[in-house]
């Protein structure tokens, strides 16, 4: 039996725990004894990111899906510019917006956020690489006395006092990887849930079917035809995004990206050779960060040989999370080093592989914890040739591999039943 099999079988049996203690409750679709009732929702941290976009619209989704009926919704974003307000709204058209920060004092900055601490019964930090806005979960615990609970991150490295408090409190933590999670439970961390909780991006429930239609015919690539291939550095240059001088710290990890970027690609080249001559069919060369078309162009398409060239479309401008679901429904399967590509592909039923960075978190063990460790690999120990006959495999008995997707969904969303039904049981209380 392998770590990760035992890791899975524990987890699933201390779900059964957290399941008994989420039976207290009434079942899920039961109206709301009192009026109804409010969650705050902090999320979007950003949107150059399509993944960091699907966190918010994936958390609603679960939150409109299992919750009662009348329950209402309030978001306190980061960013939701670049047309993203707009996509979240024509999703959820009864969602309040409450932009704002905490000012000097440690208060609402602007009258929208302070309604929103008025009214929400539930504050619920959203999915992130962590507990991103710690300082706003403890302003919204001083101020309001309300509960609050954790939604889906990643939890790594020596935990501080604040945040082991903030922690503690909680009434609900769920770590999107066991990594994480054990390293809370070693802690001891006494939240009364504590658990295995999917990435909210998992329930993405996004699609431009039209758009993507469009794109595909525009550039060549019909249904099920081609894969779709995303590339990544080993540290994202957000000095370069955001277009501000870069610190010690930004060149140390360019260091490592510049030495890296051609090793790392020259394996997802190799499945691209491999996959067009084996089997006559395309690829997209495609981002999920604002940054990455370049770095797709450059070390993905512009180094093939001649004739397996022709039949890579490069993806030239940035997209959002709809349009990239539903082209990502139509590949035939997906390879990327980024994470929520393959997430937002398990969502639109197409196999989905992650190569994953030794420098990234722990979040890449979530693709073990939902039962696909097969189409994982770690890029420093792994080849192209290796790759591509695990893509060949799915290619060559698609049944199967759709079917081992079935499975894997199926106890996503069971654990997505479950978070909603711990978030019920505390506006109920």
């Amino acid at each position: 039996m392998t770590v990760f099999t035992q890791q899975r079988r524990d987890f699933l049996r201390q779900s059964a725990s957290v399941a008994a203690f989420l039976a207290t409750t009434n079942s899920l679709g039961t109206s709301l004894n009192a009026k109804s009732k409010t969650i705050l929702l902090r999320s979007s941290w950003q949107t150059v990111n399509i993944g960091d976009i699907g966190h918010t619209p994936g958390a609603l989704q679960v939150f409109k899906q299992y919750l009662p009926n009348g329950t209402n919704l309030i978001l306190w974003p980061s960013s939701v510019d670049n047309g993203v307000a707009e996509l979240l709204k024509s999703y959820f058209p009864e969602l309040t917006i409450a932009q704002g920060k905490i000012d000097e004092d440690g208060k609402p900055s602007t009258p929208a956020l302070t309604a929103a601490f008025e009214q929400a019964d539930l504050f619920v930090h959203g999915s992130g690489p962590s507990v991103l806005a710690q300082s706003h979960a403890e302003a919204w615990r001083k101020l309001t006395g309300k509960p609050y609970g954790i939604f889906g991150v990643t939890i790594g490295g020596e935990l501080n006092e604040r945040l082991i408090d903030l922690l503690n409190g909680a009434a609900f933590v769920y770590l999107r990887d066991t990594i994480s999670l054990k390293l809370l439970r070693d802690t001891g961390i006494k939240s009364p849930v504590l658990a295995f909780g999917p990435d909210a991006t998992f329930a993405i429930p996004f699609r431009n079917d039209q758009k993507a239609s469009a794109y595909l015919k525009s550039v060549g690539l019909a249904d099920k035809q081609f894969i779709c291939v995303i590339p990544r550095l080993r540290y994202t240059p957000y000095y370069k995004i955001h277009q501000t001088e870069p610190n010690a710290e930004d060149l140390r990890r360019a260091g490592i990206s510049d030495q890296f970027k051609e090793p790392d690609h020259a394996k997802l080249r190799e499945v691209i050779v491999a996959w067009v001559r084996k089997t006559g069919l395309k690829v997209l060369a495609c981002p999920e960060m604002t940054h990455e078309m370049e770095v797709a162009k450059a070390f993905l398409v512009d180094p093939l040989p001649d004739d397996v060239k022709k039949n890579v479309v490069w993806r030239e401008t940035y997209w959002l999370p709809d349009e990239a679901t539903s082209v990502y429904e139509r590949a035939r399967a997906l390879v990327s080093i980024e994470m929520h590509s393959p997430i937002m592909a398990f969502q639109a039923n197409t196999p989905a592989f992650l190569i994953r960075h030794p420098t990234d978190t722990s979040k890449g063990q979530m693709w073990r914890d939902v039962g696909l460790s097969d189409w994982i690999f770690e890029i420093d120990t792994t080849t192209g040739p290796q790759i591509t006959d695990r893509l060949m495999a799915v290619h060559e008995n698609y049944p199967a591999a759709l079917k081992k997707l079935a499975t894997a969904r199926s106890f996503v969303n069971e654990r997505q039943r479950e978070m909603a039904s711990a978030v019920e049981k505390v506006i109920r209380a």
